[in-house]
């Protein structure tokens, strides 16, 4: 396959996720981090930075109904099981209107569900209808591709690292699965920004948390690539894949200024 770019451990390929990991051999990711689409482009509003903006971010974010859509997400979370080492975990991130039909495929293919973890955002947008809770939180789902298979997971890290960034974790007592991290720091959207991108702080405790130095880690639907940003940061290889180029170009910005600060 035709890498879009290559630097060290960082590579980024332009493509459709589901044709590009039928290319990958088995049993040959560490770890994968996915933020599919949510399906969530239907002409609505939400507020950013106090100002009303459409929802719509992509045809690759318009939902195509019920069927099509568990389709689609069953169909890249069965080519993950297949490409996964026997000892590597998924973790799928996702709202409401995505992360049920994930969970469901994940099982349907084998996945052993560790932990669905609860992104609490402090700083999350209002609610401009007035007429429900706002939303606050998205889901994680970690799981791991055998359920007899022994997984990583950092628990000395998690439990007496500093976390600073979080004020639900106490100091030296086990990390919960409530995680209360702030969405992207100005400074993370020197370059431009995608519609869904995740803070660092977030990809830092996933990579940290279920990963080791060297180890091989994909995100499917890379964005501006925040997951290659902390893997290659914190030691590991990386690789990841997204439809758009524009978000592949962001990618490499983003890696390169994360490249010239660490010399």
């Amino acid at each position: 396959m035709e890498k879009f770019y290559k630097d060290n451990n960082f590579s980024l390929i332009n493509g459709n996720a589901l044709e590009i990991m039928k290319q990958f051999p088995d049993n040959h990711f560490d770890m994968i981090f996915a933020d599919p689409p949510y399906m969530l482009s239907n002409g609505g509003f939400s507020v950013q930075a106090g100002k009303r903006v459409s929802v719509n971010k992509g045809n690759w974010d318009k939902s195509n109904g019920f069927d099509k859509d568990f389709e689609f997400q069953n169909s890249w979370i069965q080519e993950c099981h297949r490409i996964l080492k026997p000892s590597g975990t998924i973790w799928v991130s996702g709202t409401y209107h995505s992360i049920y039909q994930c969970g469901f495929a994940l099982q349907r293919n084998k996945f052993h569900i560790l932990n669905d973890i609860a992104w609490f955002k402090p700083n999350a947008s209002p609610n401009l209808s007035c007429r429900f809770f706002t939303a606050s939180h998205e889901t994680l789902i970690w799981a791991r591709k055998d359920k007899k298979a022994k997984h990583k997971f950092n628990y000395k890290l998690m439990k007496e690292g500093v976390w600073k960034e979080d004020f639900l974790k106490k100091t030296n007592l086990q990390m919960r699965s409530v995680w209360a991290i702030n969405t992207p720091k100005k400074t993370e959207k020197t370059f431009g920004k995608h519609p869904t991108q995740k803070p660092f702080d977030l990809l830092r405790r996933v990579v940290l948390s279920s990963t080791e130095k060297g180890d091989l880690i994909l995100d499917p639907f890379t964005g501006s690539s925040t997951t290659g940003l902390a893997a290659v940061y914190y030691g590991r290889k990386f690789i990841g894949i997204d439809i758009e180029k524009k978000y592949l170009e962001l990618s490499i910005q983003r890696y390169e200024e994360l490249r010239s600060k660490k010399k």
